[in-house]
């Protein structure tokens, strides 16, 4: 099993950060809730594949479960069910209606607690996408997300006991909110079987969220996108995720950018843009110079005498913001716009040119080359 959460995203244990967040996030968009409403089986895949980010996605849980397996218990059931799940968001990590990486940091002496204590469990971290114009990602934007979550239940505040009354310290785990199992020297924490680790039992629950302390909510957020970011960008809300049961700490949202595709501009790999810019054969073989669209209007680049098909020119620091307040360039590649049919003119004076060009064969050396 010390290899399970690795399979979950299909990478090999000796996988880097960079190919982990690839793998999470190719699958993550795959299985998202918002793209297989009501499929059960697609929901829970996707819990599986964010709890297994949120173990190997963090340098330090990585690390102790390569070195000691300790997660491996959990392998095939990580993101247990969500009484309040919704379609709008997909949670981002959890185990059975607790936080993943809190219950297992009990496993790792990080999460003892003290007899009568009540333990305060993080809330789910989500994710949602949101999709954005060119001209949006390019500039920057402020654009509004709705995300379906559970929240703090307005009747009790979030402390799942009716109004009038309180909790009590469970007797079982003495408040801590895990117990532990095994023989001999060997033995294995896990949540309060009587509590369900949350350290108090509740006699008296809310009638409105049932003790959970939670209710389902749809929750309204303004994402500040900063100028250039990239298709499949992940932006960090914090504490805009799901509330922790009974007054425990909210997650984090996190939001995907997904950025349309503009009708002239390409983003290249390494940050820059392109544009395709048709030349005539006259502009081509004397040069010239050409009007070229910018992403502020446009500018004018001189085409070198006898170009060739696909030669690039560069305007550089037109392109995207990039981090550190710099910008990328535009790189403008030239292509001969040849025409399909020739006028009775027009072929006179290509005949003409040819004659001018003393009519030399451009293929002479190929062919000489190729008959050694």
């Amino acid at each position: 099993m010390a290899d399970e959460l690795y399979k979950t995203l299909g990478v090999s244990k000796k996988a880097t950060d960079e190919e982990i967040k690839k793998a999470y996030r190719k699958l993550a968009r795959k299985y998202h809730p918002d793209r297989n409403p009501g499929d059960k089986e697609a929901e829970e895949k996707f819990k599986e594949i964010s709890a297994a980010h949120d173990v190997l996605g963090d340098p330090e849980k990585r690390k102790e479960y390569d070195e000691g397996g300790a997660f491996a218990g959990f392998g095939g059931f990580p993101g247990g069910g969500n009484p309040f799940g919704g379609a709008g968001a997909g949670q981002a990590g959890g185990f059975g209606g607790f936080d993943f990486g809190d219950i297992l940091g009990g496993m790792f002496n990080r999460g003892g607690g003290r007899p009568g204590q009540a333990q305060q469990v993080r809330g789910r971290d989500l994710e949602t996408e949101v999709p954005l114009s060119f001209d949006q990602a390019i500039n920057g934007a402020q654009i509004s997300v709705t995300v379906p979550k559970a929240a703090r239940c307005a009747t009790c505040h979030g402390g799942g006991a009716k109004p009038g009354t309180s909790p009590t310290t469970c007797p079982r785990c003495e408040g801590r909110g895990v117990e532990s199992q095994g023989q001999g020297l060997f033995s294995i924490s896990q949540p309060c079987s009587q509590c369900g680790g949350s350290g108090q039992i509740i006699e008296d629950p809310c009638p409105t969220c049932g003790g959970s302390g939670l209710t389902q909510q749809n929750k309204r957020y303004k994402v500040n996108v900063p100028a250039g970011v990239k298709d499949g960008s992940r932006i960090r809300l914090a504490g805009k995720g799901e509330d922790g049961p009974r007054g425990g700490p909210p997650g984090d949202l996190y939001v995907t950018t997904r950025v349309a595709s503009s009708p002239v501009f390409k983003r290249l790999d390494d940050g820059n843009l392109e544009v395709a810019v048709p030349i005539t054969v006259p502009e081509a073989l004397r040069g010239g110079t050409i009007e070229v669209p910018t992403l502020n209007g446009t500018k004018k680049i001189k085409v070198a005498p006898g170009t060739k098909h696909g030669s690039v020119q560069r305007l550089r620091g037109e392109g995207p913001p990039k981090k550190g307040g710099s910008h990328g360039d535009i790189r403008y590649r030239l292509e001969i716009a040849m025409p399909t049919e020739l006028s009775e003119e027009q072929r006179e004076a290509v005949d003409k040119l040819a004659e001018t060009l003393n009519g030399g064969d451009p293929r002479a050396e190929l062919l000489r080359k190729a008959a050694r």
